[in-house]
Order: structure tokens, then C-alpha cells, then sequence
């Protein structure tokens, strides 16, 4: 059975990054970030029965599309540090030299372009495995997408981002628009927390309906309804670009191939000499 993998890239480099000690190479630049992804590549691809393979990555960390309505979206977070900005670079060409279609953007995310991709592939009846531990991502599952946590070997249907979650998928962005995001910086509604959002989807289906019948809320047995409502109606501009912040876009500038994305393995020899002149053995080899 055909089937897509479309890889989050920036959890496992982040991952690896920080989780393996450091590894220098002759000219002295650290590697081990590169050392440890290209080992994940390799894990993932000799593992799953994957017949097509998309590895998205993020250049759009300062000039992402939603910086443009909303400066401070991720304005909170650092820059890699030196010793892992040049090392990005490298996993882009590790994963082509492995043979893996690479897919990057400075203003859509990499969200954006798997959203984007998955959407094209399942319109043209491809089942897709969204790879990555970011939550965000499991608001494109749907019976013909699955989500995939490599690390945990946690794997998500839509009823398991329900257990998962507490909520559906499509309403993941409703939920970051109610409580925020703290790591992207999404403001969300000011006094509103997990515990909240959850209560409210559960009776609400989308913000619209949410505002649509806050008169509602006060007999509904939701604590502090009244004040509920209050912050509800001070914070509806708010909630809104919050969820627009945190809906992925399903219209980057990508384009689904199945003939383009079918996963051959690089010759041996290709892989073997970049990873030689980055000063590493391929992984998995001793």
C-alpha cells in the first residue's frame, strides 16, 4: 500500500541537538545534530512501510506570513545558537543526499507546507503520516492522515487526538485561540485556561458558536460563568487572531507530486561522501 510520510524536521534536529553530546569534525564545527537526525532518517525510512517521503523544514522563524498581521508571533523565542544554525543547513543536505524530497519557505512554515501537501495528497487518495511531536500538527488528521510521534512511537487517529487532547482535530485551533500558545507567543483570551477552552468545546463546536450564545453560558454549569463572560467578550478580537495564528495554512507555495515524492534510495556512494565530508561515518555504522 502506497503511503506518504511528511516529516516535521525541527523536533528531531532540536531533538538530537541537545540530547546527544557534542561532536566536532576536523575543522572543528559541531555535528551532532546533523550526526543525530540523519540516524533518525535512517531509522524512519528503513522501519516504516513508507513508499513516499516529504521532509519539511522552517526558514520563516522571524518572517513567517502571520508576523506580517501580527508582529509578535514567536517573537519570544531565541535564535538557534551558532552551533546549530550552521548544522540546519546540513540536515537540509543530508536528507536530499538520503534521498528525500526537502521542502522550505521563508514565510510559510513547515506546518504549512506538510498541511499543504497533505491536503493535495489525500485529494488524490494518497493515506499520509504527519511525523513529528509538535500538537499543532494534529489538527490535519483525519481518516486519511494520521499523525506519528517517532520518539514515543505514538500514533494518532482522529479518536486519539480526542483521547489525546480532549478535543477534534478541527477544533485544535479553536482551542489555541481560547487558551493561547505561551511557545509561539498566540495571546489566546486573557484569564483563559486549558481547563476552560476543553469545557467550552465541549459544548461549543467553533468560536462562532461559542459567540453566538454566550448568553447562554450562565446556564450551563461551567464555574464563574458570569465572569466568563465577561473575559469571553473582552477578549474576542483576541480569540480570533489567535486562531487565525494557529490554524495552519493549506495554501503554501508547494506542490504534491506522488512521481516526485517516491522515496528511491539515494546511491550508497552519495550519501557516503557528504556525510564523509562532514566529518561523519553514516550513522548506524561503525
Amino acid at each position: 500500500m502506497e503511503r506518504l510520510y511528511l516529516v516535521d524536521a525541527l523536533p528531531y534536529v532540536f531533538r538530537a541537538f541537545f540530547a546527544i553530546r557534542a561532536m566536532y569534525n576536523e575543522q572543528g564545527q559541531a555535528i551532532n545534530a546533523v550526526y543525530g537526525f540523519a540516524r533518525f532518517l535512517l531509522q524512519l525510512v528503513q522501519r516504516e512501510p513508507l513508499t513516499h517521503l516529504g521532509i519539511a523544514f522552517d526558514e520563516s522563524l522571524t518572517s513567517s506570513f502571520r508576523n506580517a498581521f501580527f508582529p509578535a508571533y514567536k517573537a519570544n523565542r531565541e535564535l538557534p545558537p551558532p552551533e546549530l544554525a550552521w548544522q540546519l543547513a546540513q540536515c537540509q543536505a543530508v536528507a536530499r543526499a538520503l534521498g528525500c524530497q526537502v521542502f522550505v519557505d521563508t514565510q510559510y512554515e513547515a506546518d504549512d507546507l506538510i498541511g499543504t501537501l497533505a491536503q493535495q495528497a489525500t485529494a488524490q487518495g494518497m493515506d499520509v503520516v504527519v511525523v513529528s511531536n509538535d500538537k499543532d500538527l494534529m489538527q490535519l488528521v483525519t481518516p486519511q492522515v494520521t499523525f506519528y510521534d517517532a520518539a514515543k512511537d505514538r500514533r494518532l487517529d482522529p479518536a486519539g487526538v480526542v483521547t489525546h487532547l480532549g478535543v477534534r482535530p478541527e477544533q485544535i485551533p479553536d482551542f489555541l485561540g481560547l487558551q493561547g500558545d505561551a511557545v509561539d507567543n498566540i495571546p489566546g483570551v486573557q484569564g483563559i485556561g486549558s481547563k476552560t477552552a476543553l469545557a467550552l468545546l465541549q459544548v461549543f463546536p467553533h468560536l462562532e458558536a461559542l459567540y453566538a450564545n454566550l448568553t447562554q453560558l450562565e446556564t450551563l454549569s461551567i464555574r464563574n460563568a458570569k465572569t466568563l463572560r465577561q473575559k469571553l467578550e473582552a477578549g474576542q478580537e483576541s480569540a480570533f487572531l489567535s486562531r487565525r495564528l494557529a490554524t495552519i495554512a493549506l495554501d503554501a507555495p508547494v506542490t504534491y507530486s506522488a512521481a516526485a515524492l517516491r522515496y528511491e534510495r539515494a546511491p550508497r556512494t552519495t550519501a557516503t561522501a557528504l556525510l564523509a565530508d562532514l566529518g561523519l561515518q553514516r550513522p548506524g555504522q561503525s
